[in-house]
């Protein structure tokens, strides 16, 4: 990135004041001027989907200009009140992201100036930032690599000084059926047994030989790509997004996540892997579960492993969480 590009934009301030055009007059302001038709107060208002260029900071230090876009809210606490300043949001999120690394510290400064910039009408601020987080991977055991995508999504919300940070990641991996396999194993001895039945000396050339063809298999396991969305709830004080700590952990749990560069011998590789790690979606969430709990600075989780499956037209799903009191819910 170049040094330009850390540098902040001189952006406009928002409309909350009457705007003069050139004639010198000035424009109407609806929203501040009038009073709602039926009065009440509304838990949020805000912007969905704004476009924005987020600036990720890798562990090594590097800074790369990512597309994201994120959803930025306030309460509007005061009933007779018709609407928020929006514009606000918008400019204080671009003008922010522009010039900082996203991190928890600018998160939590974004929701505080998001309340400062609605004094007297919100009480409340909240923040969803999505994008996808970009990691080049080695292949199995060719001396490949290529890049993966892991989407992301980060949660805010401040209430009365106090303020929450959730982060999300979801990974992609493969799961063999452990019944399936059993199945597919009975199958093929049956086949062993129609071709070498009968016979008190076996030979082990020939044994070998039949095992190399399509007739020796009785049957094979059913697998498929499934997909585990694990959300964490992280400590108050907390200076960076683990989000490739989370990979790793959630990733070395399963040990069957999907591959990008793929020859011959990485997809051996690959099924050895998962005839190795034979998994239900409750085996998967557990193992994902034991390898979360060990990590520091998270206060909570949510894991929801789904397989999407072959055999069937319907996903099978196991969900976990950490079960704190007034915690993260199934």
């Amino acid at each position: 990135m170049s040094q330009s590009d850390g540098k902040a934009s001189t952006l406009p301030q928002d409309s909350s004041k009457h705007s003069k055009p050139a004639s010198g007059n000035p424009l109407p302001d609806v929203a501040s001027e009038t009073t709602p038709r039926i009065k009440g107060t509304l838990d949020r208002v805000g912007m969905s989907g704004i476009e924005v260029a987020l600036i990720e900071a890798s562990p090594d230090g590097t800074l790369t200009r990512i597309p994201a876009r994120i959803d930025a809210y306030v309460s509007l606490d005061q009933p007779e009140v018709k609407g928020i300043h929006m514009s606000r949001l918008f400019l204080k999120l671009q003008d922010t992201l522009l010039s900082e690394a996203f991190s928890p510290k600018v998160a939590r400064g974004l929701l505080t100036e998001f309340l400062d910039s609605h004094q007297g009408l919100s009480n409340t601020s909240s923040l969803k930032v999505q994008y996808e987080h970009l990691v080049l991977r080695d292949s199995l055991l060719s001396a490949n690599k290529a890049w993966r995508l892991y989407p992301i999504c980060v949660d805010g919300r401040l209430h009365d000084g106090e303020c929450r940070l959730e982060l999300e990641v979801k990974v992609s991996y493969s799961s063999t059926c452990p019944c399936s396999a059993a199945l597919s194993r009975k199958l093929t001895q049956e086949k062993f047994e129609d071709e070498f039945g009968g016979t008190d000396l076996v030979n082990f050339d020939k044994v070998k030989e039949w095992l190399g063809t399509r007739e020796s298999l009785g049957g094979t396991p059913h697998s498929q790509r499934s997909q585990s969305s694990v959300r964490v709830v992280l400590e108050s004080g907390a200076e960076s997004f683990p989000i490739d700590t989370l990979i790793e952990t959630i990733e070395n749990a399963l040990g069957t996540p999907v591959q990008a560069a793929v020859k011959r011998a990485d997809e051996a590789e690959f099924a050895r892997l998962n005839a190795i790690n034979l998994m239900f979606c409750e085996d998967a969430a557990r193992r994902i579960k034991a390898g979360i709990d060990n990590l520091e600075g998270i206060t909570d989780y949510r894991i929801e492993s789904s397989h999407l499956e072959s055999l069937h037209p319907h996903d099978a799903v196991a969900i976990v969480t950490r079960g704190v009191p007034g915690g993260l819910i199934p």
